[in-house]
């Protein structure tokens, strides 16, 4: 095997734990076969690497991002409609540069997933998808603002990386901190990828199918309403949304319910920041039912 750095070791170790799903802006994704998981060779080069390598920096969080999203599209079929794509983009994006973090290593993406279920997912890196069932429920911009906000808030505060067994990732820095990292065999380098694809499953298992703690939820509502004001949205939008939801969920689903607070608790936790009093324009009401009007 020619020589890696560690950068590239990560990037294309990373990669190859996804599925070959295309992402928009994503493409190109190589299949590289994962080995069993072996950590001998971690534990031999582990004891001389320092504490410090534990921090996982933004091109991390993008590349295991980008491996979860195509994960997720093994599990829900991207919905494909350029305009209404590009519509849910213009407001996320306003969202996001309105944030306190406006940029990630590879930028944010919103893509809209082809299921009935109400849901969204945020995966680290700034990948946000939300299905048609959710969009369903937003009946003015500003409910959809609330939504974006919401997972763009989860990217932030990195919910998702902090899904990942620590003990797992750490194993994983361990092997990229060492000195000998450019001169893996084929053999350390597929091992790598088996710890790199168990750190992907751990994020996209919490994601999608145990969900965040409550403590996490109620965090990113409240982060979300302080994204929603200063991207001059309206944080009665929240409550709209919320309200709608806890008409439509069923207790017991496989949606939304089975990952979050029920509304009507997270309406309760946002009662001291959400203003109901306020009128949404009549613009975004109008702008959201025209640009999704088929979804």
């Amino acid at each position: 095997m020619s020589k890696l750095n560690r950068r590239d070791i990560l990037k294309a170790g990373i990669i190859a734990s996804g599925s070959a799903a295309v992402l928009s802006g994503c493409a190109g994704m190589p299949d590289i076969e994962v080995a069993g998981i072996s950590t001998a060779s971690i534990a031999r080069v582990g004891k001389a690497i320092a504490k410090t390598t534990e921090e996982i920096t933004p091109e991390q969080e993008y590349y295991l991002g980008r491996a979860v999203s195509a994960n997720l599209y093994s599990r829900f079929k991207p919905y494909v409609n350029h305009s209404q794509t590009e519509y849910l983009n213009m407001v996320g994006q306003q969202l996001a540069l309105s944030s306190d973090v406006p940029e990630t290593f590879g930028g944010y993406h919103f893509a809209i997933l082809d299921s009935n279920d109400i849901n969204a997912f945020a995966a680290p890196g700034g990948f946000v998808f939300v299905t048609k069932g959710m969009l369903d429920c937003c009946q003015h911009e500003d409910a959809l603002a609330a939504v974006l906000a919401h997972e763009i808030s989860h990217v932030q505060l990195k919910h998702g990386i902090g899904a990942i067994s620590k003990s797992r990732w750490t194993e994983v820095l361990l092997v990229l901190g060492s000195e000998t990292a450019s001169h893996f065999t084929d053999a350390e380098f597929k091992q790598l990828v088996g710890l790199l694809k168990g750190s992907v499953e751990d994020i996209l298992t919490n994601m999608v199918e145990d969900g965040y703690s409550r403590s996490a939820e109620y965090e990113a509502d409240k982060y979300a309403i302080k994204i929603m004001d200063q991207a001059g949205y309206l944080n009665r939008g929240m409550g709209d949304m919320l309200n709608i939801m806890g008409k439509r969920l069923k207790p017991g689903g496989i949606d939304f319910f089975k990952t979050h607070p029920s509304p009507a608790n997270r309406i309760e936790e946002l009662a001291s920041s959400v203003n109901n009093s306020t009128k949404i324009p009549e613009f975004r009401t109008q702008r959201l039912q025209q640009s999704l009007s088929r979804v």
